[in-house]
């Protein structure tokens, strides 16, 4: 039936009604939730029915805020994509708001899972809350279930390291260099993408053309060198990106990719990157000599890496990045 992309409840598709539909923010679809959403397509192909992910945009924590602060670790538009790939039948992006946020949990269950919806089942986490006050919790979910008639499901938090996996966890080790713990978490590696802008081009007169995109400013990644591999379009490319300060432009902080082997006109366009690993942290030099044999030597490095790549998972493998020939 193919899979749907749904942005709110308004009209939603007979194909999808009567879901087992996970709920939550999923920041990250990392490995925990990974195990809600393979718990709720397990149960719906138990019962014949579809699985549905249902996830809000933007993030509670931004609505509440002067402006947005939360460092994302996945957009709507990788969450279904991930969603896609972990093989549901579909997203529901709900707009998340001030008025939402004020509806109470009876309501939401009714009008969203039930009349909206009509779930045949709801799979959360442990640390779930919904509604006003966040009054909804998976007790609530359950005691609604037998009232209108579907089951909940309610998962433990995924450990690691005996501690649980969580999307605050992977940010800290975005944001101290420690990309590998990070991707481990996740599951697959990190994925950043924008749209190709103009920057100074003095790395062309290095020897090394880069295609430059901004990242959000509450991006915490750390400043430093990382191996990465390109996507554009439907073609893949090696490349090594630089993310932090440049030497020429203290004012900007774009991200900035060399593609290996690489030489056409993409400004405007837009390019995926997946962070195979963090090479080193942002360094300062005596002049562009110095800076040359360092970045030869960053290059070798992330070639090196590149060609050894394996994927982390089915899942890192299914989203084209790596793949394990």
């Amino acid at each position: 039936m193919g899979f749907h992309v749904l942005n709110g409840l308004d009209n939603v598709p007979a194909p999808v009604r009567g879901s087992i539909v996970a709920i939550g923010n999923f920041d990250g679809l990392h490995r925990g939730h990974q195990t809600v959403l393979a718990t709720a397509r397990k149960r719906a192909a138990e019962l014949g029915a579809p699985s549905l992910l249902l996830t809000f945009e933007p993030h509670p924590g931004d609505v509440f805020a002067p402006e947005p602060f939360m460092f994302r670790l996945t957009d709507a538009h990788a969450k279904a994509r991930i969603t896609e790939a972990l093989g549901l039948d579909g997203i529901c992006i709900m707009p998340f708001n001030k008025d939402l946020a004020a509806v109470e949990a009876e309501d939401f269950v009714r009008r969203f899972l039930v009349d909206a919806l009509g779930v045949a089942g709801v799979v959360v986490g442990e640390d779930f809350h919904f509604g006003h006050k966040r009054k909804g919790t998976p007790a609530f979910l359950r005691d609604a279930g037998e009232r209108y008639g579907f089951e909940v499901l309610q998962l433990a938090l995924l450990e690691d390291s005996d501690d649980p996996i969580s999307s605050s966890r992977i940010r800290a080790a975005l944001n101290t260099g420690l990309l590998d713990m990070a991707n481990h978490m996740l599951g697959y590696h990190w994925i950043i993408e924008g749209q190709v802008i103009v920057g100074d081009q003095r790395g062309r007169e290095l020897g090394y053309p880069t295609a430059n995109f901004e990242l959000p400013h509450c991006c915490k990644l750390e400043h430093g060198i990382y191996a990465t591999r390109v996507r554009l379009g439907g073609r893949l490319f090696d490349g090594v990106a630089s993310y932090g300060k440049p030497m020429f432009d203290i004012h900007k902080s774009p991200f900035e990719v060399h593609i290996f082997d690489f030489n056409e006109d993409i400004y405007g366009q837009t390019i995926e990157v997946a962070l195979i690993s963090h090479i080193r942290s942002q360094m300062t030099f005596n002049g562009l000599d110095e800076l040359i044999v360092q970045m030869d030597a960053d290059s070798a490095k992330a070639r090196a890496i590149l060609t050894n790549a394996k994927p982390i998972s089915k899942l890192d493998e299914d989203l084209g990045f790596i793949s394990r020939g």
